[in-house]
């Protein structure tokens, strides 16, 4: 991922916010010698303190030989994207219909050793993380192995502990453009209410400082 700097982070505490409110993404896992890579969906939660994320995986999952052939791995994260017309982008020295056309997106990519977790104990603790990240206000008993209602499905799924060990992360939102552009395009996403078009809009004026 191309990240140039005006689209970089201004520190880790904007992408590690966004990320603990996008948590569900894409784990990339390499393939087997001759097999494409893996690309699986996943719920997970993200730790900024212990520097990891954790999520779990049905055991039939055909992706776990490779994981364990090779643990590096990358969790990738996108959201919050749009699509935004040339007119808007056009310089005040062009014809609007000479303006270029772009996307806004934020990515956050995770590169991670994978730590494969088949202790039920384990396992228990690491569902109850999950739970109490995507679940604050409770509602679901607790996991514990051998105990109901959950502890007989533990052996149904494999835990999944991502330790990161690199983080790519990019917040593309006309940050190399002229503040009358940045306007125009902020007013084009105020007045077409979009799916996105909110959050990017925000986005593109916090990161100036607006």
């Amino acid at each position: 991922m191309l990240v140039h700097p005006w689209d970089a982070p201004h520190d880790d505490t904007e992408w590690q916010r966004w990320l603990a409110a996008h948590d569900f993404g894409q784990l990339a896992v390499n393939g087997l010698a001759g097999e494409p890579p893996y690309v699986q969906p996943l719920h997970f939660a993200y730790d900024a303190d212990r520097g990891e994320a954790v999520g779990h995986l049905a055991r039939p999952n055909p992706l776990w030989a490779a994981l364990e052939a090779n643990p590096d791995v990358l969790l990738s994260v996108v959201d919050d994207h749009v699509y935004v017309p040339g007119p808007w982008k056009a310089a005040s020295d062009v014809p609007p219909e000479n303006g270029v056309p772009t996307s806004f997106y934020a990515a956050v990519q995770l590169r991670c050793t994978a730590h494969i977790v088949d202790d039920p104990a384990r396992k228990a603790d690491l569902l109850n993380r999950q739970m109490g990240h995507f679940q604050p206000d409770g509602g679901s008993a607790r996991a514990a192995a051998g105990e109901a209602p959950y502890g007989r499905m533990l052996p149904g799924i494999r835990g999944l502990r991502l330790e990161v060990t690199g983080v790519r992360a990019k917040f593309k939102y006309a940050g190399n453009q002229p503040e009358e552009v940045q306007d125009r395009i902020a007013a084009g996403l105020g007045e077409r209410g979009g799916p996105g078009d909110a959050a990017a809009r925000e986005h593109l004026l916090r990161r100036r400082g607006a």
